[in-house]
């Protein structure tokens, strides 16, 4: 049965359901739902991420987890634990420059790649690397990290707005034999009780996700993790920003399929990625209220940047580089950062039992800039985009198809890729 098929039957059967449980059956039911049979990064998928644009994301991150391995004085093992792991790209990224890291980090550091669906590829081959399917946290007692990229934005999320002076929720029913939104009373007063609990007010007419799985996602990697560090990256804003009427009066819900900006979620059911942004400060109050104490939150353009991105591009000129392999490594380092793209996502690192450390990537160090210069320069591989190619693994297609552009055809003054 097909995810349409099944949303079809639930709501023959029930009535109309939230918006939140057709999200988790086209995303994930497992007979074609969007995430079970699919590669979705990449030349044939519908985006791409920061691991693919450059190795230089996960080079710094493998240095951030050193300082934090330092900060917890050298545990044996030391567990990264990344959520979505997906094709593996970042584990292989991360543990390939650990091996180059002081102190014999590389020989403490265990890496679990956690998903729900199968990989493209997994890195098993890599030494201290263990691939687990899961769409929960089985583990206690973990001394670490646990890391995501573009984790909390696949989470399905209900839909509110303000109508009558009242909030209602969005739901998906039917209509002449047609998938239709139709509104009603909140299905949980918990959506209700997140805005109250913000201070935030929806003006008359606002359409808003809320994403209440926050709450079991901070207690579940509150209890996996005995000591150590969260760091969750992803695309996002602060409560204040992210409810603002006047700047996101419908909402930040999009859709796409093969780079393309489609926003009609109840199409392509299955066969579209579906994703809102990030709210970063619930995502930090969910947390505290897990047990786990907030220590910084950064754009992604400041974070790579206080771990000296601009060390590992001045390395390159010591790597023996034609001037189109220099060309291509130079603009992938730089789209990690650019502002209005990647360099606007969102670094949330939080902790639990390490007291509240300056971590690197919040605050430019000497000793973190000595440790990147001591190291050469991670280059683009076949499994990575080649930004003036346009080369993903995979295929070769123009460059202008990495950035979404609207059904008709207008992509604005300047290519965008998923990024809002």
């Amino acid at each position: 049965m097909s995810a349409e098929s099944e949303v079809r039957r639930r709501i023959q059967e029930r009535g109309k359901i939230t918006f939140a449980e057709f999200m988790e059956i086209a995303l994930y039911w497992p007979q074609g739902g969007y995430y079970t049979d699919r590669e979705p990064v990449g030349a044939v998928g519908d985006y791409y991420t920061s691991p693919a644009v450059h190795p230089a994301f996960g080079a710094l991150l493998a240095v951030q987890l050193y300082q934090m391995w330092q900060l917890m004085e050298r545990p044996f093992p030391f567990t990264v634990l990344e959520l979505g792991a997906g094709n593996g790209l970042l584990c292989r990224d991360i543990v390939n420059y650990a091996t180059g890291l002081p102190e014999g980090f590389a020989g403490s550091l265990r890496y679990i790649c956690l998903d729900r669906r199968s990989a493209t590829y997994v890195e098993s081959s890599l030494a201290g690397v263990e691939r687990v399917l899961a769409d929960s946290v089985p583990f206690r007692g973990l001394q670490g990290c646990v890391l995501s990229n573009e984790y909390l934005d696949a989470f399905p999320v209900h839909q509110v707005a303000m109508a009558g002076g009242g909030l209602v929720e969005v739901y998906v029913g039917l209509k002449d034999g047609e998938l239709v939104e139709l509104t009603g009373e909140p299905s949980d007063p918990g959506l209700e009780a997140r805005l109250r609990g913000l201070n935030m007010t929806l003006s008359e007419g606002q359409t808003a996700e809320i994403n209440l799985a926050l709450d079991q996602w901070a207690r579940d990697v509150a209890a996996a993790l005995e000591r150590g560090f969260v760091l969750t990256i992803d695309y996002g804003r602060t409560a204040q920003d992210l409810y603002d009427p006047e700047l996101r009066l419908r909402g930040t819900l999009v859709t796409y399929q093969q780079h393309v900006q489609t926003d009609s979620p109840l199409t392509r059911v299955g066969r579209q990625d579906i994703t809102a942004q990030v709210d970063f400060t619930s995502a930090a109050r969910s947390g505290e209220m897990a047990g786990l104490d907030t220590i910084g939150l950064v754009t992604q353009g400041h974070f790579l940047s206080n771990l000296h991105l601009d060390n590992l591009q001045r390395q390159l000129r010591t790597q023996n580089l034609t001037p189109r392999e220099m060309q291509a490594n130079q603009a992938g380092m730089l789209d990690l950062v650019r502002p209005g793209g990647l360099g606007d996502f969102k670094v949330l690192a939080q902790g639990k039992n390490v007291g509240s450390p300056v971590l690197w990537g919040l605050e430019k160090s000497r000793e973190s800039a000595g440790l990147v210069e001591s190291l050469p320069a991670p280059v683009l591989t076949d499994r990575h985009l080649s930004l003036p190619d346009g080369r993903f693994p995979g295929g070769e297609v123009e460059f202008e198809a990495f950035w979404p552009i609207t059904e008709s055809g207008d992509s604005g003054s300047a290519p965008q890729p998923r990024i809002f």
